[in-house]
């Protein structure tokens, strides 16, 4: 796996503020041609030295796009990333391009119910998106299980309960998700006392962990179980 390296830029400022404080965008970036049998290991190469929180990889009808979406840790890393717009991953080159961040949103919301996301990282065959799509996370429906997505590689149990620490959670029933070979995925399940207090949790969605911002998802507890039996295989 590659490893995060701080780029040392962080005084750099890409943005003028003399007209008054004005929020930065929202630090995603869009990738097209894309190798087909692209993973998003390939992706943290290709932006090696940028601190990714999340790695989407879209399909179509059931087969890679092609495209994916990357969510960096914050505006200066997009920055730099789009610097590599046009680069080669293998033998195609990359489009690296600004978009927006309810784009993303669609595509999460059309694979976050797919129990198998993880499953074909090491076959090069991303997973067929759902049937069933979602326009907006409170169409969703929701169990007393959520899903976390863009956490630190590194984070413990104690750190999600303090995430929590206003919600009524069931702290040993909190799976933080593991690929095949141990390493961790970004991803963890976390199970509520019920479900009218995943729904309140969801509050903390885009909140941050360390220095990552923290998406939040509906999820089921056949799914949870499933996470849990491949981190175990």
């Amino acid at each position: 796996m590659v490893r995060e390296v701080s780029s040392g830029m962080s005084s750099y400022q890409p943005y003028s503020y003399g007209g008054g404080f004005q929020p930065p965008p929202f630090p995603l970036v869009r990738l097209r041609g894309l190798p087909f049998n692209c993973t998003d290991i390939d992706i943290f190469k290709f932006f090696a030295g940028l601190d990714i929180v999340d790695v989407l990889l879209v399909n179509k009808n059931g087969r890679f796009s092609g495209e994916a979406f990357v969510l960096f840790a914050g505006s200066v890393q997009v920055e730099f990333a789009l610097q590599r717009d046009r680069q080669n991953m293998g033998r195609r080159y990359v489009e690296v391009f600004r978009c927006k961040r309810q784009d993303y949103y669609h595509a999460v919301a059309a694979e976050v119910n797919y129990e198998g996301i993880y499953d074909n990282d090491f076959h090069g065959s991303p997973p067929p998106s759902r049937a069933k799509r979602y326009n907006d996370k409170d169409q969703m429906e929701y169990t007393e299980i959520l899903k976390m997505r863009g956490l630190p590689f590194s984070v413990k149990k104690p750190e999600i309960v303090e995430f929590f620490g206003d919600f009524k959670i069931v702290e040993d029933r909190i799976h933080i998700a593991c690929r095949p070979d141990g390493k961790a995925t970004g991803e963890a399940y976390v199970e509520f006392t019920s479900v009218e207090e995943a729904k309140r949790a969801m509050c903390k969605d885009k909140m941050t962990i360390g220095s990552r911002y923290v998406e939040l998802f509906p999820s089921t507890p056949d799914e949870a179980r499933r996470a849990e039996s491949r981190s175990r295989q």
